[in-house]
C-alpha cells in the first residue's frame, strides 16, 4: 500500500472538503461533501456524544445515501452547523426525493471547545450555521489545510502542561487493488496523542514518511506514559474526537458500518486513553461507489487500512496544529513548552 497523492481524504474520488473558522471564537466547522449521494453509516464509541441524523444511518433504516457530513466545534450549539450545509444543498436542488420535494441528508457530530478561551458571547443564535454554509461554499476536491482549521480550530488534547493543541488531520492510502481509502479527524481528545511527555506519537508504527515528524516510536515506553493520564479534572468536558473514513469502493450500509467499526481501532492506536466516558468519539464511514465492491481478502485489507489511515489522520491533526521549527530543541519547546 502507498499513501495517496495528496495524503488527504480528498484522494477518494467523489469527496470534497470545506473548512470555515472564526479565530476570535476559537472554533469552526468542517464539511465533507459527496459530488453525488454517498452510502454511509456511523459508529459512536465515546460515552459523551453529540450528533445529528445518526439514527437513519443504521443499515436497516430507509434512507440509503447522504449528501454530506458535518464536523463542528461548539458542543450542542454546533449541531446547528448541519442546517447551513442543508441550506447550501437545497439551493442546488440536492437531497432525498419525496415526491417533488428534495430533503438534503446531512448527519453531523460535534466536539466540546466551549472552554478554550475563545469569545463564545455570540448572542441569541450561535454562528455555526453560517460558518457551515461558508464551509460548503469553499468545499473542493483538492488540497486543504490541516491543523488549527475547521472543526479543529479550538481543539485541545492532553499534554505535558495539561493540554496542548489538537487539530484537524487527514490521510489516505491506495490499496493493492487500486482503491483508495482516506480519513479526516477533528482531534479534541481527553487523552494523549503523544507517548507521555515526549515528542513521539502513539500512531508512529503506521506513519508514512515523516508526515507527523518522522521520529518513530520510542525505544522504551516510560511507565508514566502507560498510565491513563488525561486533561485536568477541570477540563473533563473539553473532549471528543470526531472523524470520517471514506472509500471509493462500492459498499452497502452494513459494510460501511463495519468500516466505521474498523476505523475506531485507529483511535485506540493513536490516542491513549480513547473512547472514555468523557469523549464523544464517533466515526462516519462513507462510500462514493465509483469502484467495484471489495472481494475476498480485499475486505480484510480495507478494514486494516481504515484503522491505519485513521491513526495517521489523528496524529497529523495534532502535529499540524503545533509549530514545527527545523531544529529539534526548538521543536521540542514548541511541542512541549508553555506555548502548547
Amino acid at each position: 500500500m502507498r499513501r495517496g497523492p495528496l495524503n488527504l481524504i480528498t484522494d477518494v474520488a467523489g469527496i470534497a472538503v470545506g473548512n470555515a473558522q472564526h479565530e476570535g471564537l476559537k472554533s469552526g466547522v468542517t464539511v465533507v461533501m459527496g459530488e453525488a449521494p454517498m452510502v454511509a453509516s456511523v459508529l459512536v464509541m465515546g460515552g459523551a456524544p453529540g450528533s445529528r441524523e445518526t439514527d437513519l444511518l443504521a443499515p436497516e433504516q430507509t434512507v440509503q445515501a447522504i449528501d454530506a457530513v458535518v464536523l463542528s466545534g461548539g458542543s450542542a450549539f454546533g449541531l446547528d452547523a448541519a442546517s447551513g450545509v442543508l441550506a447550501w444543498l437545497a439551493e442546488r436542488g440536492r437531497g432525498f426525493a419525496v415526491g417533488p420535494a428534495r430533503v438534503p441528508i446531512v448527519p453531523g457530530a460535534i466536539l466540546f471547545d466551549l472552554l478554550n478561551g475563545g469569545d463564545k458571547a455570540w448572542g441569541r443564535f450561535p454562528p455555526y450555521r453560517e460558518l457551515a454554509y461558508d464551509a460548503a461554499v469553499s468545499a473542493r476536491s483538492g488540497a486543504f489545510p490541516l491543523g488549527s482549521v475547521g472543526a479543529g480550530t479550538g481543539a485541545l488534547v492532553a499534554g505535558p502542561q495539561g493540554t496542548m493543541k489538537g487539530g484537524l488531520g487527514s490521510a489516505s492510502v491506495v490499496l493493492p487493488n487500486g482503491a483508495t481509502i482516506g480519513a479526516i479527524a477533528a482531534v479534541n481528545a481527553l487523552g494523549f496523542a503523544t507517548v507521555g511527555d515526549g515528542p513521539h506519537f502513539w500512531a508512529a508504527p503506521f506513519e508514512e514518511g515523516a508526515e507527523f515528524g518522522g521520529l518513530g516510536f520510542p525505544a522504551v515506553v516510560p511507565p508514566e506514559a502507560r498510565a491513563p493520564r488525561t486533561k485536568s479534572v477541570d477540563g473533563a468536558g473539553w473532549n471528543t474526537t470526531i472523524a470520517i473514513v471514506a472509500t471509493d469502493m462500492a459498499l452497502s450500509k452494513a459494510e460501511a458500518r463495519r468500516l466505521a467499526t474498523a476505523a475506531h481501532d485507529g483511535f485506540a492506536r493513536a490516542l491513549w486513553p480513547s473512547h472514555t466516558p468523557y469523549d464523544g468519539d464517533a466515526v462516519f464511514a462513507l462510500s462514493t461507489g465509483v469502484r467495484p465492491p471489495p472481494e475476498g481478502h480485499d475486505v480484510v485489507v480495507l478494514s486494516a487500512a481504515a484503522a491505519a489511515v485513521m491513526a495517521r489522520a489523528i496524529a497529523r491533526g495534532v502535529h499540524a496544529a503545533t509549530p514545527a521549527p527545523g531544529d529539534l530543541a526548538a521543536c521540542w519547546s514548541a511541542l512541549f513548552g508553555t506555548s502548547a
